[in-house]
């Protein structure tokens, strides 16, 4: 199978929330998306090496900076990952991973909240190791290692998370969060970010599976300037599919997260984000952690 193959049958998942379309129709209020990559991290080609997420919001009424009731807000989510082995000690498994779902935002109380679901697909049958092999020979860069690999596989990702914004002054805020996700990972996590300056205070954001990092879909306001995000996070894991215990594969209990990130927004219509994030390991025998960057150029019509 092929991408347009997979992403045709992965929207079968959300049959009933496409029917609400009909009933209640639907506008796009916006869009976000994210590149992260370790060659804009540490610079190695290894581990959580590079993903992809865009998001797409639709919702009867334009979004007025307050979140509605449940049912309203629907985010169409396609994401695609790159696991890959270290060259020397190949210490996990190679995963392509290609997914789409959908996803709930709902005020609850106070907080933001989302619930959703995935269709993921693992294997070779995503094609994104000939991909990445092309890839590499076309920039003539040294071949990733690209075995062992995950067999042909396909999962149903279940998630929700909660978060508070906490206002501490005209350009600052606070934001804890609590996760859960069941499926190909198995884990819980509580976290938290800090948000500065004149932009990102009022924009309505995704959350990135791989490395945190907020991302604006729907922008409530265009105005320029800068801002800096600041994260941390921790995670209790019982289960991996991409390690599997069958194969002698130990994932961590725990993991952690720490991140940093600036967007510049010149104007209404450009805005620019980088950010880093720290990934501590994922199995036992994974000698350190790593550093991922993130990337998105935004512009803004």
């Amino acid at each position: 199978m092929r991408l347009p193959v997979l992403i045709l049958a992965s929207f079968l998942l959300v049959p009933a929330v496409r029917a609400q379309d009909l009933v209640q129709p639907r506008e796009v209020i916006g869009s976000g998306r994210l590149f992260n990559n370790d060659l804009l991290g540490d610079g190695h080609d290894r581990w959580r090496t590079g993903s992809f997420v865009y998001s797409q919001l639709r919702a009867p009424l334009p979004y007025d900076g307050t979140l509605p009731g449940f049912g309203d807000i629907i985010e169409y989510r396609l994401r695609s990952e790159i696991i890959t082995p270290e060259r020397a000690t190949r210490g996990r498994p190679y995963v392509g991973l290609l997914s789409a779902g959908a996803h709930n935002h709902f005020s609850l109380g106070q907080a933001h909240a989302r619930v959703g679901a995935d269709v993921v697909f693992v294997g070779p049958q995503t094609g994104l190791d000939e991909f990445q092999k092309d890839y590499h020979d076309l920039f003539d860069l040294q071949p990733p290692v690209t075995t062992p690999q995950l067999d042909d596989a396909t999962f149903l990702d279940l998630s929700a998370e909660v978060r508070q914004d906490f206002v501490l002054g005209p350009r600052t805020r606070v934001q804890p969060f609590a996760e859960a996700r069941v499926g190909t990972e198995d884990l819980a996590r509580v976290g938290a970010d800090l948000v500065f300056g004149q932009v990102l205070q009022d924009d309505l954001s995704m959350r990135d599976v791989v490395t945190g990092q907020l991302y604006p879909a729907v922008r409530e306001k265009t105005t320029t300037g800068v801002g800096l995000v600041f994260g941390v996070d921790v995670a209790a894991v019982s289960d991996s599919a991409f390690l599997p215990s069958s194969f002698g594969y130990e994932p961590t209990d725990v993991r952690r997260r720490a991140r940093a990130g600036v967007t510049v927004q010149p104007n209404p219509f450009l805005s620019v984000f980088y950010g880093a994030t720290y990934l501590s390991p994922e199995f036992e025998s994974q000698p350190e952690g790593q550093v991922s960057g993130s990337l998105r150029i935004k512009f803004n019509f």
